[in-house]
């Protein structure tokens, strides 16, 4: 019997150096349970010790959320598109109402027929500024060097008395600035001389 005990305080010494929760002489006791239960005490400071957690449970839920995140995000970019074009076709309707309105009065005086075009024209206008695409001056690009940036060179002419690689015509305006460009200007170059 003397044996038993003695190969059992030895083999609880063997273990204490690797396991915390293993039993010691000096702790009076079996082995504290290692389960991750609540009520096993922290070798450090006496207190129940958390439950270990599940990681795999967790990295599952972590990734359960990230598709459903993923998949409402995507939902919520459909209906955000869906509004925007709603609201940009809104903004046409009266254009288009104009320009029918016009075509019923196409027997009218020519006059009248070209200023009401010019009418709708200014009102499509304002609609793709109220977007953000305001219409870029003509002025401002007759003149000025090439920018491809800005510009989209439709033709290469020859004009003797413009610096080489400036625009010399506009022939679509440009709509837009900077990031927001929706469309540069389409212009005419002078030709390089030589």
């Amino acid at each position: 019997m003397a044996s038993e005990e003695a190969a059992v305080e030895g083999a609880a010494r063997d273990q204490a150096p690797d396991r915390p929760d293993a039993a010691t002489p000096e702790s009076g006791g079996g082995p504290q349970p290692s389960n991750g239960s609540p009520s096993a005490p922290d070798s450090s400071s006496g207190r129940p010790r958390p439950p270990d957690p599940d990681w795999e449970d967790r990295w599952r839920r972590a990734v359960a959320d990230l598709d459903n995140a993923r998949k409402r995000f995507a939902r919520e970019m459909e209906r955000v598109r869906a509004n925007e074009r709603a609201m940009v076709a809104s903004q046409l309707l009266p254009v288009l109402d104009n320009l029918e309105l016009a075509l019923t009065h196409a027997e009218a005086d020519p006059e009248t027929i070209v200023a009401g075009v010019q009418a709708v024209r200014d009102q499509a206008m304002a609609v793709l500024a109220g977007l953000g695409y305001p219409r870029q001056q003509d002025a401002e690009h007759l003149g000025a060097p090439f920018d491809p940036a800005r510009h989209e060179v439709v033709t290469v002419v020859d004009e003797p008395d413009a610096e080489p690689g400036t625009v010399v015509r506009v022939l679509r305006p440009g709509y837009g600035e900077g990031d927001a460009q929706l469309r540069p200007v389409a212009v005419a170059v002078a030709r390089q001389h030589g």
